[in-house]
């Protein structure tokens, strides 16, 4: 046997066990794996914003607050005044319920209050309104400017409305944002969203992070 032939018939043989090596991978019936199911939310999921990435304001015992300092639990984020008659006090009292109704998971879970009206929500009116509803709940404020600042960071609006009785009232986006423990933006809820709905986002966020 010539060594030309023995190497030809080499060849052959190795290209014949690799062939039969990828059709033993491929053969029907072969457990494949499954990808994750991406999340599905009741909330807008904005996973990836380039927008609400920054917060950097005190909050009423006068301790200067970044989002930073909430990871590890999940942040939701809430822009209003204390003299709201409706959305602002609706929407902290169903917050307070979600966290009763996730029971154990419930101290995972940090409403922050970010004053539109600095120059009547002062760091005493602010704490005297939240602990009232949730003594974990954070109130944050700062100056005109920066006020404006962060409202800008989360493309939130908010306007001064004069009142016939000469004060005034404000305007403002009644929705919320909600980050997950790792301190990422995830879910914006618009306001009037069912207590149960909001729940369940809530903790199917808890359930993706463990720390």
């Amino acid at each position: 046997m010539s060594l030309t032939f023995f190497f030809k018939r080499r060849t052959v043989l190795l290209a014949g066990l690799a062939a039969l090596s990828l059709a033993a991978c491929d053969k029907p019936g072969a457990p494949v794996p499954k990808a994750a199911a991406p999340a599905k939310f009741n909330a807008v999921d904005i996973t990836g914003a380039n927008y609400a990435r920054k917060l950097s304001l005190t909050d009423y015992n006068g301790q200067p607050r970044e989002l930073a300092d909430f990871k590890g639990k999940a942040l939701f984020v809430f822009f209003g005044f204390t003299q709201c008659p409706d959305v602002c006090p609706t929407t902290m009292a169903e917050l307070a319920e979600v966290r009763k109704r996730l029971g154990a998971d419930g101290e995972r879970l940090q409403g922050v209050f970010v004053s539109v009206d600095p120059e009547r929500d002062t760091a005493a009116v602010l704490k005297a309104y939240l602990q009232n509803m949730d003594p974990s709940f954070v109130g944050l404020r700062g100056s005109l400017e920066q006020t404006e600042a962060v409202a800008r960071e989360f493309k939130v609006f908010y306007q001064k409305v004069p009142t016939k009785n000469g004060s005034y009232t404000m305007d403002h986006t009644a929705g919320a944002f909600v980050f997950d423990p790792d301190g990422q933006v995830r879910l914006f809820v618009r306001y009037g969203m069912k207590v149960e709905d909001l729940t369940a986002d809530i903790r199917q966020l808890l359930a993706s992070s463990k720390r």
